[in-house]
């Protein structure tokens, strides 16, 4: 089997970022990319992806939501005798235990928990486990996806019939009320969803709350659609921040740029559930009872038992036959997933990106107004530099360029953050600039 290390950067581009926010006092928030070094590696388990958003007092939600990251990635891939959605939910559900029990083992850390959305990328498409509401989404082309449920109180109730998405009821139901988490309990019931079929272009991204939370669906299209993956991500995190960034603030985004990751059924073997964890393998003792027999045959054979010996031949014969189909006979058959079957009911919502204009006159507008507000309240720009990625945005727009616009743009929004970042020093209080 060729297991060389395999170069993805032709076909993948994958970046993620973490940030306190601007109210918190540490990060909650954990991620992890675990990408396969070898081409066959990945044929058999994909690249993981997770994000998790903790809760608890002290250090018990850093601590719950690093266990999650490190504890999914590495079961999933100890689990190999399972198909990757059992051991992905197998990994979730082992980890889950290990967060209560370190729980329940420490009175500081009691009733910890953390969000879990873990993101695997197979030949047969992605594949999602998920608790809690940290989010996974897929944009193609203009429109975005998101391929997780919400584990909260307000969909739980928008489901029931309840409340209605925009309904005044719906506006005083907290939104950060979650129904099920990763920890708190024993046993916990783990969301799968897929694979979801992955074109040339599809960029998905997973991410807490603190981003969610400050940021709409048609935003995110919008921005995604439109910059770069690295771009994205810095633009992404800054809107979030000078929104308020009430929360901890992590992403995940990861792009397929070439056709490796594409989704191609002719090529990629079909899901088979239920046939792992095969019996034991009786073939090593019939090949040990046949070798006996193969060596008792030639001495019957010379002490002048021939019917002996031919009898030892037959049995030898047979039980060579009986060891070389064990293994097949040995495992299970399970269930195969037909091409274009899917676990779960997503993608669960979907919005359109507004006109790449819309956008630009957004971030056109945060940063002929913000500067204002920012030297008002005493922060010290870098005045050369935000003035020189205005300036190339205005000549980029004049020249019908929108994309490298909004490029500029997103680089004096970062001058403008770290303008900020650096006068609170990463304080907790009051820091959302008025847009």
């Amino acid at each position: 089997m060729d297991q060389r290390e395999f170069n993805w950067n032709d076909d993948l581009r994958c970046v993620a970022a973490t940030d306190i926010g601007m109210r918190r006092s540490n990060n909650q928030d954990s991620y992890t990319v675990v990408l396969s070094e070898a081409l066959e590696a990945w044929k058999e388990r994909g690249h993981l992806l997770m994000v998790a958003d903790g809760m608890g007092a002290h250090a018990a939600g850093e601590l719950a939501s690093k266990i999650a990251v490190d504890g999914v990635a590495h079961r999933y891939h100890k689990f190999s005798d399972q198909s990757a959605p059992e051991a992905l939910q197998k990994a979730v559900i082992e980890t889950n235990a290990e967060i209560h029990r370190r729980g329940q083992a420490n009175s500081d850390f009691r009733n910890m928990g953390t969000t879990g959305s873990a993101l695997v990328l197979l030949p047969q498409g992605a594949l999602v486990a998920h608790v809690g509401d940290s989010r996974i989404y897929r944009l193609r082309g203009n429109r975005i996806e998101q391929l997780t449920r919400d584990h909260s109180l307000v969909w739980e109730l928008r489901e029931l019939g309840q409340v209605s998405e925009n309904g005044d009821v719906a506006s005083h139901v907290p939104k950060n009320v979650i129904t099920r988490s990763l920890g708190p309990n024993a046993h916990v019931e783990a969301d799968l969803e897929g694979p979801f079929p992955i074109e040339l272009g599809d960029t998905f991204l997973l991410c807490s709350d603190g981003l969610t939370g400050k940021i709409e669906d048609d935003e995110l299209a919008a921005i995604l659609a439109n910059l770069p993956p690295d771009e994205a991500a810095s633009l992404l995190v800054n809107l979030a921040n000078l929104r308020g960034g009430p929360d901890n603030i992590t992403l995940v985004l990861a792009k397929a740029v070439g056709p490796t990751l594409v989704t191609n059924g002719v090529d990629s073997a079909p899901i088979t559930l239920g046939a792992g964890g095969a019996t034991k393998d009786p073939s090593l003792i019939i090949w040990g009872a046949a070798a006996v027999c193969g060596l008792a045959a030639p001495v019957l054979l010379l002490a002048k038992n021939a019917t002996a010996g031919l009898l030892a031949i037959v049995i030898g014969v047979v039980l060579a036959a009986i060891a070389w189909v064990a293994p097949k006979l040995a495992r299970k058959r399970g269930v195969t997933m037909r091409t274009g079957q899917q676990l779960g009911r997503g993608p669960y919502t979907q919005a359109d990106c507004p006109p790449g204009d819309q956008v630009g006159q957004l971030l056109a507008r945060i940063t002929r107004d913000l500067p204002k507000s920012v030297a008002q309240q005493g922060y010290q720009i870098d005045q050369a530099e935000f003035q020189s990625h205005c300036e190339a945005a205005e000549k980029a727009q004049a020249g019908g360029n929108p994309q490298d616009a909004m490029i500029r743009r997103a680089r004096a929004i970062r001058v403008l953050m770290h303008a900020v970042r650096e006068a609170q020093n990463k304080k907790a209080g009051d820091s959302a600039i008025e847009l």
